[in-house]
């Protein structure tokens, strides 16, 4: 499959020339395409995060509205790129001031996400729990779990849940401030069992970052690297809540915080992404509008 992107959905770009990963500064030109190496390509999946979906007039740099606009767009891109399946990185719908309505949201762009790709993955995010409990949530898009793992042609995927309080207590209708996330015991027991029994590499799909201590950042997240780095397995973990692109590599392990789709108003401030994981475990992120562009080669 090759990844073709038509020119105005560019900014910054990268593409492949030669093996190699090239920066491109400004829009390509009119009938230019770029174009991924076809023979290296193991798996592909598409990943969105943090849409806020709302019918409210905007907040801030917020445009809840226009998330449906936005994510017609990136639906139509990855019904070309053909990814395996789609993750929603957390806070797929905006706070709501009953559950009636927040329920509204939900199935409104849930309706044009679930669309997109049989094969569905949603990230529990603290604004997807502000009004609804998780088990309201999850019912409505149809997933059993807020945390578990899941293999795909050879590799294996793990997806978290931070919305957590410090006591142990889940999200549920305003019952936490959202500065307090955490990963409790039992999950972490979890992912070290899950990690120990895999023999594949791995990514982690999460809402709030692993790999920061400020107001973003999951509460224990040195707990929860210290598993990732133990298990010797975890290729990246793509995460969303800071709406800003941002990439740490810590002990091997790349950090990639994937900019939010909410923010801005216009086509111009969308922002998602396609990546494809080779066999030998390099790692290529194709983003569009605002999503930066990654290569992490990982040898064989």
């Amino acid at each position: 499959m090759s990844i073709v992107k038509h020119p105005t959905q560019l900014g910054r770009r990268a593409f492949l020339k030669n093996g190699a990963l090239v920066l491109a500064a400004a829009t390509l030109n009119q009938g230019q395409w770029l174009h991924a190496e076809e023979n290296a390509k193991r798996l592909r999946f598409g990943l969105v995060t943090d849409l806020h979906y709302a019918d409210k007039p905007p907040g801030g740099s917020r445009h809840y509205r226009e998330t449906l606009r936005k994510l017609e767009e990136a639906s139509n891109q990855f019904q070309q790129d053909q990814p395996a399946f789609i993750v929603e990185l957390g806070d797929l719908i905006d706070a709501a001031s009953s559950v009636d309505v927040e329920l509204s949201y939900l199935k409104t762009v849930n309706r044009v996400f679930s669309a997109i790709c049989k094969d569905r993955h949603y990230v529990l995010g603290n604004h997807c729990v502000d009004t609804l409990k998780k088990e309201e949530f999850l019912g409505e898009v149809g997933q059993e779990k807020s945390y578990y793992s899941f293999d795909r042609d050879g590799f294996h995927f793990v997806v978290l849940d931070s919305c957590f309080r410090s006591d142990g207590e889940p999200y549920a209708r305003k019952n936490f401030q959202w500065t307090d996330a955490n990963i409790p015991v039992v999950e972490l027991e979890w992912l070290k069992a899950d990690l120990n029994a895999t023999d594949k590499q791995v990514v982690v799909f999460a809402h709030q970052r692993l790999d920061v201590d400020n107001n973003h950042g999951v509460k224990n997240n040195a707990a929860v690297r210290k598993i990732f780095e133990s298990s010797g397995k975890v290729l990246a973990v793509f995460q969303g809540h800071s709406h800003q692109n941002d990439l740490k590599e810590m002990e091997g392990i790349h950090y990639c915080t994937m900019v939010a789709m909410v923010e801005g108003s216009g086509s111009e401030s969308n922002g998602y992404s396609i990546i494809d994981i080779q066999a030998n475990g390099t790692i290529i992120i194709n983003g569009f509008r605002n999503q930066n562009d990654y290569k992490w080669v990982r040898s064989t």
